[in-house]
């Protein structure tokens, strides 16, 4: 296996939204900037619309399969923002004064919805983000907000990074989007980084950080075959003054894991806490009879609903839960979302079934109803239950199949709380979308994969407390200065809603720190760039805040 050795400035792993955006504005402001990512670098005419293995869902979808919690993440360039349903809402003022299970409050006393605003506008700055009318809403979304008006309840249209004017509803967003309608990191920050000087290395995995002889970090990777990423054919290392770790809650941990033999002691909370988000997923399976005659649905050809293949990602959601008055744990939103063919297929259970439930005949008999099916998707606030075992030997999982699928060292065990407010929010998406006969409910199997999250948090977070938190309020790894992450991992917990938004506005505010401490170390750069299409209004409202974000690195 061949190797090099080479210098940057900053190096940056993963190029998601918390790589994308430090990668940014570091070589916006004049710093030499390497990315390192694990997966392989698609274009659009390379999102494919089929299920093929070496299609880009195989290629650009990372997989893995944990005891009690499999993770279901991004692997390219562009991390999740490729394969994201692009919904961008911001958390709730609630979220930012959780206790869960450590029984004070988990965020820094600097992190707030209000000192987080301005940071959620710079980021709605830099990626366009639309708030639909009721006409721009899918099908199967207004179905959903029919039924939960029908059982006395609200719906609202989700914001989401996606131009509907250029959108044409092919539900094959997750493969990536061919027409540019959905707004990844690949429209704007991403190029914007490359057009200030910064480098972009796809299929380079990064296994492990050591230090320098003068005090630098000396990265040290892999690079990936780019049709069986179980094989290895070269490596070599860089030395950075900086890195930024970025390669999401279920790999950053293990890369910081593999590291303590040549760092030294990592802060106890590294590789744990992990969130998935509360997450949890539901199938109803619509009476077409009973959707036009409760609902007042006509598609126009006799047909009420059987529009499971019609529209896009979620674009509806109930957030009457959503309250802060109510008790911690009792919190969710309920959002539909179309979910393809795959996981859901053999993951949705039969209603209501006297043998197996999600497999079988009458399994067989679900499938033949697919279309009139809605999924609707829980997010409730869970314990951050999730600890990471001993690394594997490369990588962040053992690498199962030659693309996608791993076997993981999360154990993710569900403490009452979280079984409580799943129990919960189960029984409310049936109350609602079984009243008066509209359908039947189940929630999907954990018996195959465990629970299940597309957004995994938590698993190296900030705070305040050095025994709870794996970073401090700037995103700095505890005893290892000039170390950020800013990817979910430092998320400190569930979010009750979809978590892009957060995780980019925790970026954005994470970059002056990195400056400043880049700055320490002898690099020459600035903080201060506009949004990548060069809007400067959202630069104006971080401004009061940057001397809190500055000052000696810890």
């Amino acid at each position: 296996m061949s190797t090099s050795t080479e210098q940057t400035e900053v190096l940056v792993i993963g190029s998601g939204f918390g790589g994308a955006i430090t990668a940014y504005h570091l070589a916006a402001g004049g710093a030499k900037v390497t990315v390192l990512e694990r997966g392989p670098w698609l274009d659009t005419d390379d999102f494919e619309h089929d299920y093929k293995l070496g299609s880009s869902y195989t290629r650009a979808f990372d997989f893995v399969v944990g005891d009690g919690m499999s993770v279901l993440g991004g692997n390219c360039v562009g991390g999740g923002s490729v394969v994201y349903f692009a919904a961008m809402p911001r958390a709730p003022r609630f979220i930012f004064e959780r206790h869960g299970s450590i029984g004070r409050r988990m965020w820094p006393k600097s992190v707030s919805r209000d000192t987080l605003d301005p940071w959620y506008d710079r980021v709605a700055e830099s990626i366009s983000i639309s708030n639909p009318d009721w006409n721009e809403v899918s099908y199967a979304g207004g179905l959903w907000a029919a039924a939960c008006d029908h059982a006395g309840r609200t719906a609202n249209p989700l914001p989401a990074a996606v131009d509907n004017s250029t959108c044409v509803n092919c539900n094959w967003m997750m493969a990536g989007c061919r027409f540019d309608a959905k707004q990844s990191l690949l429209l704007n920050y991403l190029p914007a980084a490359l057009a200030h000087g910064a480098e972009i290395r796809p299929l380079h995995e990064v296994q492990h950080i050591a230090r320098t002889p003068d005090g630098d970090y000396r990265v040290h990777y892999n690079v990936v075959d780019d049709e069986d990423y179980r094989v290895h054919t070269g490596g070599g290392t860089i030395d950075a003054k900086i890195v930024v770790m970025a390669a999401g809650a279920g790999a950053t941990p293990v890369i910081l894991q593999r590291s303590e033999p040549s760092l030294g002691t990592m802060p106890h909370a590294v590789g744990r806490y992990f969130s998935g988000n509360g997450e949890r997923l539901n199938t109803a399976v619509i009476d077409e009879e009973k959707a036009a005659e409760l609902l007042g649905l006509d598609r126009g050809d006799g047909i009420a609903y059987a529009a499971n293949h019609i529209g896009k990602g979620p674009t509806a959601a109930n957030w009457d839960r959503l309250d802060g008055s109510l008790p911690e744990y009792s919190r969710y939103s309920l959002e539909q979302l179309y979910f393809p063919p795959g996981l859901g297929t053999i993951l949705a259970q039969v209603p209501d079934a006297t043998g197996p439930t999600w497999f079988g005949a009458q399994k067989k008999e679900l499938l033949k109803r697919w279309s009139s099916w809605l999924t609707i998707f829980t997010m409730i606030e869970d314990d951050n239950e999730g600890v990471f075992g001993p690394p594997p030997a490369t990588g962040n999982a053992h690498r199962i199949s030659q693309q996608m699928l791993g076997r993981g060292n999360l154990r993710y065990d569900p403490r009452p709380t979280t079984l409580a407010a799943w129990a919960q929010s189960d029984a409310e998406v049936k109350e609602i979308l079984e009243k008066d006969g509209l359908s039947k409910v189940m929630p999907w199997t954990n018996d195959v994969v465990g629970a299940y999250t597309v957004h995994p948090l938590a698993s190296c977070r900030i705070g305040d407390d050095p025994h709870t938190s794996a970073l401090d309020d700037r995103n700095e790894l505890r005893g290892h200065p000039g170390i950020f992450v800013t990817d979910g991992s430092a998320v400190p917990g569930a979010l009750t809603v979809n978590p892009a938004m957060t995780i980019a506005a925790l970026a954005e505010r994470a970059v002056p720190g990195i400056v400043d401490a880049a700055r320490s170390r002898g690099v020459h750069v600035r903080y201060g760039a506009p949004a990548p299409d060069g809007s400067r209004s959202a630069r104006k409202g971080v401004l009061p805040l940057l001397p809190a974000l500055r000052g000696a690195s810890s």
